[in-house]
């Protein structure tokens, strides 16, 4: 069956992804077309540039994941495709995945020869078989939809926007690994959290709002502290046992509070106590 496709790596798969996805099976189902969605198993500059880490929103697995919602999906290696051009991508489209229509989203750009003009992308199409159709940006509110300005507000600690954004809470997941206990010592135990891709983003430092996904819990309230090196300590005040070789997914809610340093573990116990009720409020 023939298809109409998009490309891209859609880390986060957010709304403004989203959007496109939807337009993508509007005009599937109107021109009797299969929707493929293209993308590709490491970010594009990663294998452009070797020491590129990148700062993700989305592992893999999560974005195959998401993605799978929208239809068929094909995973590239972006190193098969780098030295094509445009016309030749677009060629292999064509002959490869049987795509006779290419839905292409505002600001995005492929082939080696580096295009810039979405004129120019229709004219190879037409030679090539493919019609070339350029989605119009998707604006939420105030804020132009991106990859980049979820990122930006993950670093700064505004969850709310990177949520909204998202269109669903922003989540991490990791293996519970030993600390120093302090938490439990101090009658609030925490599981420290490696987590398990080092290319995703850590919010910045500072005590939140989630939710938590354990081995036998789902959406479990808790509280997370983030330290300036990144270190990830979750209480989940419902939970009694052993969390340590276990994987948790944290779903960020909301930024509590800024992080800062306590000198008695008193005053630490206080604010812990306050943090929990807060973290507990019917809204989160």
């Amino acid at each position: 069956m023939r298809k109409i496709a998009t490309i891209g790596f859609f880390d986060g798969v957010h709304t403004g992804h989203q959007y496109l996805f939807d337009q993508l099976h509007l005009e599937a189902e109107k021109r009797g077309l299969e929707p493929l969605i293209i993308t590709f198993a490491e970010h594009p500059r990663k294998t452009l540039q070797s020491d590129y880490v990148p700062q993700l929103l989305t592992t893999l697995n999560e974005r195959k994941e998401l993605l799978m919602a929208y239809g068929q999906v094909e995973i590239l290696p972006f190193a098969s495709i780098q030295s094509l051009t445009a016309a030749e991508f677009m060629q292999r489209l064509h002959d490869e995945y049987e795509v006779s229509v290419l839905l292409m989203g505002y600001d995005h750009h492929f082939g080696s020869d580096r295009l810039k003009h979405p004129q120019d992308y229709r004219r190879i199409g037409e030679q090539c078989g493919v019609e070339v159709k350029t989605m119009n940006e998707f604006v939420a509110g105030e804020w132009h939809v991106s990859s980049t300005e979820i990122r930006q507000a993950l670093q700064t600690g505004n969850i709310a926007v990177a949520n909204e954004l998202l269109g669903r809470p922003y989540s991490l997941s990791g293996t519970v690994i030993h600390g120093k206990a302090i938490g439990r010592q101090i009658g609030f135990p925490t599981a420290n959290i490696q987590p398990s891709d080092p290319q995703k983003i850590i919010p910045r430092a500072g005590v939140y709002a989630a939710r938590v996904n354990t081995p036998t819990m789902d959406s479990a309230p808790a509280f997370v502290n983030i330290d300036a090196h990144g270190l990830i300590e979750v209480h989940i005040p419902s939970f009694k046992g052993d969390l340590y070789d276990q994987t948790l997914e944290i779903r960020f809610v909301r930024l509590l509070r800024e992080e800062k340093h306590f000198d008695t573990l008193d005053e630490l116990k206080k604010q812990i106590k306050a943090d929990i009720d807060s973290s507990l409020r019917p809204d989160v």
